[in-house]
């Protein structure tokens, strides 16, 4: 009779999990973007120490810490690596799967401290610059923060139990408000009475929706889908340096965007332009990745305050943002019907230039628009010249030695 083994199980899936990631880590780390974001932490860095020279005394640090560091603590998913088929053979042993799940739990709370300790480390000078040029907050701090991050990981675990998706939702919202006023406690140096006030809110949360949780089964569908999403995102992110057979694109319609699609005439030399407006609105994560660069990259400008340095920060924006979108010139190299199109390829070529060209100007308008926000004219419409060079450059020569067709 088959007995279940929970150690070999925890370590074949870790093997391959860092052999599959491997595999596609070598392929990012050997090309060009490295250089990249190479030069872009050097940039930012330069500025980032010649912003904080001038930075005002009435400049909310405090709020701003407390808002982002806060999602990152809320934000506080186990990373399972379930797969698919585990749904049907692994709920037999469930009730054995406990210490498979702890080692889940703690590998994932090793990586989001990680990237806790990077945040708090980023956030450290403009803080101390503010607070008599002290790093000495920075290991309580820093101790504070894991110590939340653990609580919120605990709750958020056995909030995965509930089947309702509102559930889920509320919770977010009301572990936001409680980590974002623990935050702004610590960073306003408040009495730690108010602070271990908060941590027993985090604590009643937990004990309540453990025991809320504890005759319910793991939700399977859930933490699997969950995988998932993580993994794609990866692989979508990966495909920009290699092919990714594993790559499964999500199809999301999106109606109120259809007035754009409908705007294209019905000509045959428009097919492809059809198809590749429709994929990059539904398909994968195309339309959020621009987004939420678009959004990253308006923040930060809207803080950057040397001339120079926005307009670049503009371009490389676009450049990461170009790189996002050549992936989705392969979403259809696997389909036949594609290819019976009775089309030269020049159509195909020609419509995906121009959907790269319109995204990237758009995205470049809207990252000047925030500098012209700030009241610097001119520095707006170097940004927007830079932008639309880059373009043209980035759509003629980079996407043409990248061999689409």
């Amino acid at each position: 009779m088959f007995e279940f083994n929970e150690k070999q199980l925890w370590k074949e899936r870790m093997e391959q999990t860092v052999k599959e990631y491997a595999q596609y880590l070598k392929y990012i780390f050997n090309g060009h973007l490295v250089l990249v974001f190479v030069f872009l932490l050097g940039t930012a860095a330069f500025y980032y120490q010649e912003w904080l020279n001038h930075l005002p005394e009435n400049f909310p640090v405090n709020f701003i810490m407390c808002i982002i560091l806060s999602w990152s603590v809320t934000k506080s998913p186990t990373y399972t690596w379930l797969k698919d088929a585990d749904r049907i053979f692994l709920i037999p042993v469930e009730q054995k799967m406990s210490s498979y799940f702890i080692k889940c739990m703690l590998v994932s709370f090793i990586v989001q401290a990680y990237i806790l300790f990077i945040l708090l480390g980023m956030f450290m000078p403009m803080y101390a610059v503010l607070n008599s040029n002290s790093f000495q907050s920075f290991w309580y701090f820093l101790v504070v923060l894991l110590v939340a991050k653990g609580l919120n990981m605990l709750i958020r675990w056995h909030v995965q139990y509930f089947v309702n998706v509102n559930s889920h939702y509320i919770d977010m919202i009301i572990r936001y408000f409680v980590n974002a006023v623990l935050l702004y406690f610590v960073f306003s140096k408040a009495s730690i009475f108010f602070i271990l006030l908060i941590f027993c809110i985090l604590a009643g949360l937990f004990i309540y929706y453990q025991q809320a949780t504890r005759h319910k089964g793991i939700k399977w569908e859930f933490l699997i889908a969950q995988d998932e999403k993580r993994l794609a995102s990866f692989y979508l992110f990966a495909n920009m340096f290699t092919d990714v057979p594993q790559l499964k694109n999500r199809i999301k319609r999106r109606r109120i965007l259809d007035v754009f699609v409908r705007s294209i005439s019905f000509h045959p030399t428009k097919t492809y332009t059809h198809l590749f407006w429709r994929t990059f609105f539904r398909s994968g994560d195309y339309l959020g990745l621009v987004l939420r660069l678009t959004i990253i990259g308006g923040t930060i400008l809207f803080f950057l305050s040397f001339g120079s340095g926005q307009v670049l920060l503009t371009v490389l924006f676009l450049f990461l943002t170009g790189l996002q979108l050549i992936p989705l010139w392969h979403a259809y190299q696997d389909k036949l019907w594609v290819e019976l199109y009775p089309l030269p390829v020049s159509f195909r070529t020609k419509a995906f230039k121009n959907l790269l060209s319109i995204v990237l100007s758009l995205e470049g308008v809207c990252l000047s628009l925030v500098i012209l926000i700030k009241g610097e004219v001119l520095i707006s419409l170097f940004s927007i010249a830079a932008s639309l060079l880059f373009t043209f450059l980035f759509v003629t020569l980079y996407v043409n030695k990248k061999r689409l067709v």
